[in-house]
């Protein structure tokens, strides 16, 4: 007669994670307004700053509406302001918007919209829609968020762009104001919380070293293309690290 035994596990279950707690409509809508006002009213600087690069009324509010990317439109005007080539700083411009479309991939399966919706929602996926939407912890919040801020963005941004472009005139030589510094400064604000590891802050930096090196000695709107090596470069560089991390910890098994 065979003995049996019974084995029991004296592990116990792990309990699962407590899913993240929801978060009121009023919260969300209250972070998706001030994020889309503050961003929103710097549409004024961008209205002027165009409008003093030479831009007619139509052509600035035309860029607002269609393009509705902040950091993109400032590169734009202002390489042209510089006397630079209008192929390189629309490409420059180009470039610069493409991460857009990085954060469209994300933001894709975070809001789960429908395919007939996905057209209108990618006009408003940049940068700071990207930052409200990732910060809410389900889908229902995460489209709230999406949708009060852009659609507060977008029209204050449009309509700041149009009283800009007009009060140009009025303030003379815009370039003195320094204006053409309030979008890419809103930008690097959201930006710099998310540069929460090592690899992205050295991505970010050397971007700006590439920048500031070849500012003086390039055309204007080629820096912008150039600073986007700074990532490829990084990740290059991290990843010969590991695979000779790796190869070291193969030998030193090997030997013992």
């Amino acid at each position: 007669m065979s003995e049996q035994t019974e084995i029991r596990s004296t592990e116990r279950p792990v309990p699962p994670e407590p899913a993240d707690p929801a978060k009121p409509d009023s919260a969300v809508i209250r972070d998706a307004l001030g994020v889309g006002v503050a961003v929103g009213l710097s549409g004024f600087a961008f209205g002027m700053t165009s409008a003093g690069a030479g831009l007619s009324l139509l052509q600035t509010c035309a860029l607002s509406l269609l393009v509705f990317t902040g950091a993109s439109q400032f590169a734009l005007v202002g390489a042209l302001a510089a006397g630079g080539n209008p192929l390189t700083a629309a490409a420059g411009a180009f470039f610069l918007g493409a991460r857009n479309a990085f954060y469209g991939l994300r933001l894709s399966a975070v809001l789960g919209y429908r395919a007939a919706t996905k057209p209108l929602a990618a006009h408003w996926v940049i940068d700071e829609t990207t930052a409200v939407t990732l910060a809410q912890p389900d889908r229902r919040s995460a489209r709230l968020g999406f949708t009060v801020t852009g659609l507060t963005l977008y029209t204050l941004w449009n309509l700041t762009t149009f009283v800009g472009a007009l009060g140009a005139e009025a303030l003379g030589n815009t370039d003195a104001w320094g204006l053409d510094a309030a979008s890419p400064a809103v930008f690097l604000a959201l930006l710099a919380p998310m540069l929460r590891t090592a690899v992205e802050r050295v991505a970010a930096g050397l971007a700006v070293v590439l920048v500031m090196v070849t500012l003086p000695l390039l055309p204007t709107g080629v820096p912008v293309l150039l600073s986007a090596l700074a990532a490829p470069a990084v990740l290059v560089v991290q990843g010969r690290r590991e695979r000779a991390t790796e190869n070291r910890t193969a030998t030193g098994e090997d030997r013992s």
